[in-house]
């Protein structure tokens, strides 16, 4: 595939450069991660709307709540293992239960993190932050529906959980977002590819490849995680019969879950979810990680062979 490349991290800091020049109430903070979470463009443009708390996320996310009680916009960044990790408590009493105006915008999101190793790789968080009431959480697939993201999630009210990657991802969609609602990237009959983030990517080429031994897949960026596209879901299964879904996250309370739950209490249909399979990762290049877990097109492609054969029996 003839893709561009590009840093959903330096997407997010673009955009937030330029809202702030649009709302003169939005804040940043960071907790001493800022040249990775690429918070800092904000910080050198607009000095006096940027906090660096130091290594306090906890105190990152209470001063993040009490901002938006003042009448700010405010994003509140670190890495995804610290963000909705270490400040969960705080994440749930100050900013999710009060429904505060907060964005956390959570960068090196799951095993893709790489040689950080397993205390870094943080493959629970969709879950956590999807089980919060009032929380929203979003996965765009590629830097151009990042910025569709980021400006969305800073005109809406209330709290977002937004999780970044931290590789360079080739730029898939056309950057088109619509809160709440999956996007049909490829069509196809014989089996639905669910995906979210970097792993969108390899269910597009995983397509392509089954495409040369006769299986007609469709793929689907299910970017919004919670609220789920519930009608999307069990429109496809109905189409289908076969839905694999793909994460960059522990299979268990992820997306793979959330379009499990749809199908059991809607449309009963065959399902796979390729994932981490409830364990921790370890250290090693990000693209050979995610090989060794499955979690690429190979992965797939085997996904989707077993649920065809299985189906078929």
């Amino acid at each position: 595939m003839n893709w561009k490349y590009e840093s959903p991290r330096k997407a997010y800091g673009e955009t937030l450069v330029e809202l702030g020049n649009k709302y003169d109430n939005l804040v940043v903070l960071d907790a001493d991660l800022s040249t990775s979470t690429k918070t800092a463009m904000f910080g050198k443009k607009y000095p006096e709307r940027f906090i660096n708390v130091g290594l306090q996320e906890q105190n990152m996310m209470g001063t993040a709540a009490g901002l938006a009680r003042s009448g700010k916009i405010v994003f509140a960044s670190s890495f995804a293992v610290f963000a909705a990790g270490r400040a969960y408590d705080q994440v749930r009493q100050s900013i999710a239960y009060p429904k505060s105006n907060v964005k956390i915008v959570a960068t090196h999101g799951g095993v893709s993190v790489g040689e950080d190793g397993a205390s870094h790789q943080m493959i629970e968080d969709i879950g956590l932050m999807s089980g919060l009431p009032n929380m929203r959480v979003i996965v765009p697939a590629d830097s151009n529906e990042v910025r569709s993201v980021i400006k969305f999630v800073a005109k809406e009210y209330g709290p977002f959980y937004v999780r970044l990657t931290r590789p360079a991802l080739p730029n898939i969609t056309d950057g088109e977002f619509e809160f709440g609602k999956g996007k049909i990237m490829r069509d196809g009959g014989d089996v639905t590819i669910m995906a979210i983030g970097i792993e969108v990517q390899y269910a597009l080429l995983a397509a392509e490849k089954l495409k040369k031994e006769g299986i007609d897949t469709e793929v689907i960026n299910m970017s919004t995680v919670k609220p789920i596209d519930k009608d999307l879901i069990i429109k496809s299964a109905r189409k289908t019969g076969r839905i694999v879904t793909a994460e960059d996250h522990n299979i268990y309370n992820g997306l793979g879950s959330r379009v499990a739950e749809i199908l059991a209490e809607n449309h009963p249909s065959w399902l796979l979810r390729v994932g981490m399979r409830d364990m921790f990762g370890m250290s090693g290049k990000w693209d050979e990680l995610l090989h060794y877990y499955g979690l690429d097109d190979e992965g797939i492609i085997r996904a989707v062979k077993k649920i065809m054969e299985v189906s078929r029996r």
